[in-house]
């Protein structure tokens, strides 16, 4: 082979190797830039591949998670004992606990008050015998709330002439007094408040039972009574604030009873005055009426005032005059005979036999006349 020509071969592969001595060069300068993180910069899918799949490994290298423990309810306590705030809440309005005023209350429907159209307080025949115990309604309730009560002689154990009232509305002690009379029998829920929220659609029986029961009424002061009218616990309560909670109470139970509503302003002040008080238990107390003749530290004597009422001249063992057709200032004749009347007892009208404490009076019951039953059931003055 001529030299020259292996020269050019050779010069040849010498720059071929260079250029391959380069290449690999140039090749593992870019390969340690590469791992060495240097100033390289990634373009941004580049960053979001290599983000995602750091995640992705991560995962998979984490243990699996347990399984969530599922937080308490609301209806729950905590662990350490104590309740949820807003469970407290609750139970202080509409969600408070059974058996409680409140949340007999919550059962009540609240709506508007009805108009009184054809209201007549005769229609609850306040007074009369309902429950056929031979007493009227009002000696039963003195009866019952009066203490150390003194029953007049001959009234079959009903009629009282004396005794002390524990007021709850006042939050006093007093005497009964007759002469003024200074006690009233109100009705906790008055019946025209009751007319209003639905005991206009009572029926003729419904109505007297509401209107003589042991549940609604109360011997309290008469004046408290007359300031009280017709109004819910809106508009009035008992001054003495000690039974304020009781009262409220015992007028959701009455309520309750009928399925009466309650108007929104008095559903408010009913939990106003029962947030004052520990879980006011609904009311059921015993409210029944004692047996006539029976009462607290009951006696029976003669009624000395209807004698001291009568006018001057002869007078029977009753307080009334002898003389035939005459009359005593409490209407009372004394007579035989005379518009059907039972017995030597006329009364002129039923003023009379209330004022002598004889209300009702039944046929056969001494004083009892057609003139005072107007719808012959046999019982007059109801």
């Amino acid at each position: 082979m001529p030299f020259s020509t292996f020269l050019n071969h050779a010069t040849t592969r010498f720059r071929a190797g260079l250029v391959f001595i380069l290449i690999a060069f140039l090749s593992l300068t870019l390969l340690s830039a590469c791992a060495d993180g240097g100033d390289v910069e990634t373009s941004a899918d580049d960053g979001s591949w290599s983000s995602e799949t750091q995640a992705a490994t991560e995962e998979a290298a984490q243990p699996e998670p347990e399984p969530k423990t599922t937080a308490p309810s609301e209806d729950t306590e905590s662990s350490d004992g104590q309740d949820n705030p807003e469970e407290t809440e609750q139970g202080r309005a509409g969600g408070s606990a059974p058996g409680t005023a409140l949340a007999m209350l919550e059962e009540l429907e609240v709506k508007g008050r009805a108009p009184k159209t054809g209201y007549d307080a005769d229609l609850f025949k306040w007074r009369s015998d309902a429950d056929h115990n031979g007493c009227d309604t009002r000696n039963d309730v003195l009866r019952r709330d009066l203490n150390d009560i003194t029953l007049k002689a001959g009234t079959k154990g009903c009629v009282v002439i004396a005794g002390d009232l524990d007021d709850t509305y006042k939050g006093e002690t007093y005497a009964f007094d007759r002469e003024p009379n200074n006690i009233d029998i109100d009705h906790v829920v008055a019946r025209s408040n009751a007319w209003q929220t639905g005991a206009a659609k009572f029926d003729e029986d419904t109505l007297r039972e509401f209107g003589n029961d042991p549940l609604n009424l109360l011997a309290v002061s008469s004046s408290l009574n007359r300031q009280k009218g017709d109004g819910d616990a809106a508009t009035w309560l008992p001054p003495a604030k000690s039974y304020r909670c009781e009262y409220v109470s015992r007028q959701i139970a009455i309520k309750h009873k009928y399925d009466l509503w309650v108007v929104a302003a008095e559903k408010s002040a009913m939990k106003r005055v029962l947030g004052t008080c520990d879980d006011e238990p609904a009311f059921t107390k015993n409210v029944a009426w004692p047996e006539p003749g029976e009462g607290d530290n009951a006696t029976t004597e003669e009624d000395t005032t209807t004698k001291k009422k009568s006018s001057s001249g002869s007078e029977s063992s009753s307080g009334s005059k002898s003389s035939s057709g005459s009359t005593s200032d409490s209407g009372q004749k004394s007579t035989s005979s005379g518009s059907g009347s039972s017995g030597s007892v006329y009364y002129k009208n039923c003023t009379a036999v209330r004022d002598a404490g004889a209300a009702p009076v039944r046929r056969g019951d001494p004083g009892y006349g057609s003139h005072l039953d107007r719808d012959g059931d046999g019982i007059g003055c109801e």
